[in-house]
């Protein structure tokens, strides 16, 4: 189908509106001046500068550590939720279920992170890492689950069947054969979720406490003072640690689309 001159125009102009600032952030983090609004040649004075800061050391390595976590957990109860509900279509409350699950997918997260604060309130912890991994998890986990169970409902069930008919009980022929099968959006769901984790600003702001500040919140509290050309380095640094996860993700799902039609029965 041949692009017409007005949607060709409107494409391009939408593509320069969305990563024109990226390109001139990046282009900026490379900035001699201590002006980011002042060109004074090309330098990694300010890559430099972030690697000495202790304070963005402590709190890059604080979303790392949250993102890690919180992925792999939601990776785990998303993959679950999604065998649930793939696997068992007529349970009772399986609307409810779903519809508890895939809510934080619509909900604004100021609400998300609101409730999580009054429920931490309520149970008098302490907030901390493991409030803001859990808030992460409670958040990231809907999204595992829609990746996984898009691969569970295309893959051919008869498989399964004929691992069992071998002698292979459920739980054996879901990891011998399910799973690696599936393996892939797995994978991309992990990456997905990490990727969320480490992005997050709204739902980190409501759970963290003293001394387990991220690096979003970080950057922002900076930000409210005006903004310096080492910012500029920290977030070419993180564009491209997420450009590379998304990559990874996107060849992980394509890697799972390919195996399901290999696996489609002719």
């Amino acid at each position: 189908m041949k692009l017409s001159r007005f949607n060709l125009v409107t494409l391009i102009l939408g593509l320069v509106f969305l990563y024109l600032p990226i390109v001139i952030l990046v282009i900026y983090s490379f900035n001699a001046s201590r002006l980011v609004t002042v060109w004074g040649g090309w330098s990694l004075r300010w890559y430099s500068e972030f690697f000495r800061d202790d304070a963005m050391l402590a709190a890059a390595a604080m979303s790392l550590r949250v993102a890690a976590v919180s992925a792999t957990a939601a990776t785990l109860l998303g993959t679950l939720a999604a065998v649930a509900l793939t696997r068992g279509e007529n349970f009772r409350g399986r609307t409810l279920f779903s519809g508890m699950l895939y809510a934080p997918l619509v909900m604004p997260e100021v609400i998300t992170g609101l409730s999580l604060l009054l429920l931490f309130v309520a149970v008098n912890a302490e907030r901390g890492f493991w409030t803001v991994t859990i808030a992460h998890t409670t958040l990231t986990m809907c999204f595992v689950a829609v990746v996984v169970q898009s691969r569970l409902g295309s893959m051919d069930r008869s498989l399964e069947e004929a691992a069992m008919d071998l002698g292979c009980n459920p739980l054996r022929a879901f990891i011998a054969v399910t799973l690696p099968l599936i393996l892939p959006a797995v994978a991309a769901g992990w990456m997905l979720a990490f990727t969320l984790s480490l992005d997050d600003l709204v739902i980190a702001s409501f759970t963290t406490g003293p001394g387990s500040t991220t690096l979003p919140i970080r950057i922002y509290s900076e930000v409210r003072l005006g903004v310096k050309p080492e910012i500029n380095a920290i977030c070419t640094l993180i564009i491209g640690l997420i450009t590379l996860v998304i990559i990874a993700a996107s060849l992980a799902s394509k890697l799972s689309s390919r195996q399901g039609e290999s696996a489609a029965p002719l």
